[in-house]
């Protein structure tokens, strides 16, 4: 059953694949901000997996998030998401991302249950 307090957490480590330099979203051999989003992503959708109907999965339509602080190449990232609303198939998730050394990002996200093969019929 699909209720608030459903959470989950998802890490990764820093490497030259997920640095802001490597993803095009900045120089910097630090993690790139669209790497922390889809991290927090996967945190929310696991939150959720497992109380979902058979066929049924989610899919993103909002994030808004703020990067805070810089993560070094090594650094061990962990994103977490609580579920904090559900209306209808809208699911609203808070969602942070941290390291060893403290929080690094923190946000909202909007994700919605959808039917598997409907969903993919619309790609045509």
């Amino acid at each position: 059953m699909l209720e608030k307090g459903l959470s989950a957490t998802a890490r990764t480590t820093v490497t030259a694949a997920n640095t802001a330099s490597a993803m095009g979203s900045g120089d910097l051999e630090v993690f790139a901000t669209p790497a922390m989003a889809a991290l927090m992503e996967q945190a929310a959708m696991t939150a959720v997996a497992a109380e979902l109907p058979e066929g049924a999965t989610t899919v993103g339509t909002e994030l808004n998030c703020s990067h805070i602080k810089p993560s070094r190449l090594g650094a061990s990232i962990a994103a977490t998401a609580v579920l904090t609303a559900v209306e209808g198939r809208k699911l609203t998730f808070t969602v942070g991302a941290s390291d060893e050394q403290g929080i690094v990002g923190e946000g909202t996200h909007v994700r919605f249950v959808v039917d598997r093969v409907r969903f993919m019929a619309k790609l045509g």
